[in-house]
Order: C-alpha cells, then structure tokens, then sequence
C-alpha cells in the first residue's frame, strides 16, 4: 500500500535551492515552486493524481501551502531490466519507487517572457510496460525545450502488476493509461500558468509510451486533451489478438493481495512473465492496455474509434528500421545464428527486417494509411540512422539519444556505439526540430526533412 506520509514529506533538497534561483507559479492546483538550472526552468516531482492499489487516480485536491517541484518525479516500483541495464549504466539510479507514481516535471525556457505562450509537448516513456520512469536522465528535455522553445512535460504513471494488470474483475485494467489521463487533465487545467498553450498540446512517445499514445486518442474523456501525437516505435504489431493471454497471466497469478509487501507483488509479475512466454511475439510485451475496459472501446471497435478521432487530432508515426536488432543482440541463440561465418548477415537482416515489419513498421503503416483516409493528417517516417560501431543497427530506442537527454546521458552507452557525440547532436538538432515544427503547426512541409536526410525518411500519408 502507498505511505500516504511520503507523499506530503518536503523534499530533503529543498533547503538547498536559494530564493533567488526559485520560481513560482501560481495555479488553479496551487502555487508551485520550480527552480531556475541554467537556460531552464524546472518544476518537478508534481503529485497531479494519487491512488491506492490497484484503484483508479483520484484528482489532487488544490495545495493550501505552496507545493516545492524540486525532486525528480519518483518512478512505479519495478523489477531491474538486464536490457536497460546493460544499454545504459546507471539509468535507474537514485529513482525511489513510489506504488502510487502519478507525478509529472515541467521544464520551460528560464527566458519566458510575461504573456508568452508556447507549445507544449507531453513526454510518455516507454519500457515494455513495466520498467523506465519519467525522468530517467536520458529522457531530460532540456536540450528541446532550449533549441525550439517549447515547453516539455515529463510523465510518470504505474507499470507492470500496479499500472497494467488485471481481468476486468478482481482488479481493474488500465490503471496506468487512466493515470496518463489524469495527467493530460492536470496539464490541460494548470499548463497555461506556466507558459504554455493548452490549446497546443502535443503527445509523443517511444515503444509503449508510443503504443500508449495511440490508446489514448481513443480513450473515454480524452477529447480535447491534446491536439497532436506523436507516435514512436510502437508495437501495434502485438495490441490486438491478445486476450487468451491475459487470461493466462491471470490464471498463474490468481488475485493479488492489496496488502502484501512490494515485493511480493513484483514476484507475481515474474509469474505472469512466464505464462506469457508460450504466446509468442506477444508475451515479449506480456503487459499492456485491454480493449473493453475503462477508458478503451471493445477491440472489434477500435479501428472505427481511430477513425472518427482522425480529423481533430494530427497524426507523426513511424519506426526505426532496424527495431529489433536492440532485442536480437539479447536472446543468445539469435545472436549466435547472426553471428555466423558468410550467412550470419544474412540471417540477421531476415530475422531483423521480418520482425520489424511484423510488429513496427506495417501496422505504423496501416495506422498512417486509415488516418488520412479518415480525414486526419498524417505523417509517416523512418529512422534510418543506424549509430557508428553500435551492434544494433538502426534499432529500437536509437531514435531516443536524437530528442532527450544529451552527451553525458547517451554519449557512452552500447547505442550510440563509437559515433562522435557531435555527430549525434547534428542529427538531433534537426529531428528536434522536425518535431518541434510537428508540435507547433500538426503538419510538415515537403523540405522538413532535407537536412536529415541521413537519419529519417518522411512518408505523406
């Protein structure tokens, strides 16, 4: 259960920040405290829902007392990823797990003038469902919010046995997607405080924080909330047919206490892992939203619910071209095969490319394809930069090193390989800018992409 006194606990950095270095903000929840780091500023670890175990969001309640944002947001507890780990040293440190994980961080240029009004972009994590946080340090904005001036919201929601899973019955599905929407309300009711437009809202995402974008387009009560998403490497390959699954996972599991220790509640999730496993392709993603319950329509009625939202909201989706090459180098057996003397390329560009198409890129497709025939405008794309030395290719996440973070975060990790970091960040300038333009207009000119042109190919759909 979630220590509601944690919750309510002053920051331990809080005496650190002088007054002249904090800004504050006052909002319909409340004033809020940020800080001043550099060419930003940064309001933190907001509290914009609470729950308890496997219960729906609750609102936040307006603060009496002013609320100090100086703490990254605190992240779902979770089991260690071995992928995480072994792409990015140290990626989780420092993240204190909280069950109750509805928090988000704002980051804005400390330069705003009075009365400017900026765009938005709403940052969803990825990680399988399960692993990540919202404020991990490769996901910081600053370098976005800094170039092309726009305000970026970092959100962190539950995951894994606390976020996504359930029957319908004994524990509710979709915590975590329900926790997004109490998000995109908070941002909506309190953004044009600081700065930003809410009437500009802009969602973007990768892997599942891409797949969970998708949902929420045609999520029950989210009409309004944004204008546009971005659509990131999401598996839509593996979304549907997934019931008999879940089922399973359910069965192996049982119903679990909403009192046990923590960590025999992610004991469970290994469980459930398990059980999944004889699914196939769709057990390597075991958790993840379910069609038919709160806030998503019945499976059968989801291609007609993506068309009817299609002409209010503007469609970028796209893959990178190589995504599973990241989870080949994993799985030691497929490693070994791509491996091999003469044929082992090409093996790997059979399994890579067939695998990327099954679960990235043609449903990415189809996707862009329904939108615009439904009225919607869409752009599709392909992140073809495969990174100097990097075994994966041009593979899943290798998009993430290109929007946030920067050389400290990425520059020496197994992704980026042995590319110059200022090789990396030409790259990333001009895909900053190409969703930063998305955001602010929900199109692209035919040019946008002509000075990327070795990084990402743009489709019109």
């Amino acid at each position: 259960m979630t220590d509601s006194s944690s919750r309510t606990a002053p920051p331990a950095s809080a005496a650190s920040i002088p007054e002249e270095a904090r800004r504050r903000f006052a909002t319909p929840s409340g004033t809020i405290v940020g800080r001043v780091d550099g060419d930003v500023v940064r309001a933190s670890g907001i509290r914009y829902a609470e729950s308890e175990r496997f219960e729906a969001p609750r609102p936040i309640a307006p603060a009496t007392d002013e609320v100090l944002a100086f703490d990254r947001s605190p992240g779902s507890p979770q089991l260690p990823s071995e992928t995480l780990t072994a792409l990015i040293e140290g990626a989780g440190e420092g993240m204190v797990g909280d069950e109750s994980s509805q928090y988000l961080s704002i980051t804005l240029p400390a330069d705003l003038a009075d009365g400017e009004r900026l765009p938005v972009m709403v940052w969803i994590h990825g990680g399988s469902y399960v692993t990540g946080a919202g404020d991990l340090e490769v996901y910081d904005p600053r370098s976005l919010v800094v170039e092309q001036r726009v305000i970026v919201v970092n959100v962190t929601y539950r995951l894994g046995m606390f976020g996504f899973f359930g029957d319908g019955d004994r524990v509710p599905a979709n915590l975590g997607l329900l926790d997004q929407l109490e998000a995109l309300r908070w941002i909506h009711d309190n953004i044009e405080s600081f700065g930003g437009a809410a009437d500009g809202v802009t969602l973007f995402g990768q892997s599942a924080g891409g797949d969970a974008i998708a949902h929420l387009m045609i999520s029950d009560g989210a009409e309004g909330l944004f204008q546009r998403a971005i659509v990131q490497s999401a598996p839509l390959g593996i979304t549907h047919g997934r019931s008999k699954m879940v089922a399973a996972m359910a069965a192996a599991v049982g119903t679990p206490s909403r009192d046990a220790p923590v960590d025999d509640v992610l004991a469970l999730q290994a469980v459930a892992e398990k059980a999944a496993r004889r699914f196939g392709l769709r057990g390597g993603m075991a958790f993840g939203t379910q069609y038919g319950e709160s806030p998503l329509p019945a499976e059968a009625d989801r291609d007609a619910a993506w068309r009817r939202v299609a002409p209010r909201i503007d469609l970028l989706i796209g893959s990178t071209s190589e995504e599973t090459g990241l989870f080949l180098a994993f799985i030691p057996a497929l490693k070994r095969l791509a491996g091999l003397p003469l044929v082992g390329g090409a093996v790997r560009r059979l399994l890579v490319g067939g695998t990327t198409r099954a679960i990235y890129g043609k449903d990415a497709r189809a996707f862009a394809d329904r939108h615009g025939a439904a009225g919607g405008r869409a752009v599709r794309y392909e992140m073809t930069w495969a990174p100097e030395g990097a075994e994966f290719g041009a593979a899943h996440v290798t998009d993430v090193p290109l929007l946030l973070g920067g050389r400290e975060s990425w520059g020496h990790t197994m992704l980026v390989g042995r590319s110059e970091w200022a090789d990396v960040d030409r790259r990333g300038r001009r895909i900053r800018q190409i969703w930063a333009d998305f955001a602010r207009t929900g199109t692209l000119p035919a040019a946008a992409a002509a000075g990327a042109a070795d990084t990402i190919t743009l489709y019109r759909a």
